[in-house]
């Protein structure tokens, strides 16, 4: 079976699409991304779920860069990743617009 190659930025666009397929996850990128940065409590106070479940969200983000969090004892720091949150705003524009600027008007139509 022959190996597909991918591209830097299909993988890199694959790794936030999976980190964002989470409607709780786009919450919580919602609730960031309205404030310069906030502690662990606030996310919490504003989504209806156990911490843990919040914690584990906080990693897959994290993880995929989007998010990043500072540790001020006793306290965790939240904040969107800007860098990576351009990097992912033109990816996807990028990949929606490459797919939305070819004549499609014989395909499934």
């Amino acid at each position: 079976m022959k190996k597909i190659a991918y591209t830097t930025e299909q993988e890199q666009l694959a790794r936030f699409a999976k980190a964002m397929g989470h409607p709780t996850r786009i919450a919580i990128l919602h609730f960031l991304a309205k404030r310069s940065e906030c502690y662990f409590g606030d996310i919490h106070d504003e989504l209806p779920i156990a911490k843990a479940t919040v914690s584990q969200h906080l990693a897959e983000l994290k993880d995929a860069g989007l998010i990043q969090g500072t540790i001020e004892p006793p306290k965790v720091r939240y904040c969107i990743n800007r860098d990576n949150w351009e990097k992912a705003k033109d990816l996807f524009g990028s990949m929606f617009s490459d797919c939305c600027d070819k004549d499609t008007s014989g395909c499934c139509g």
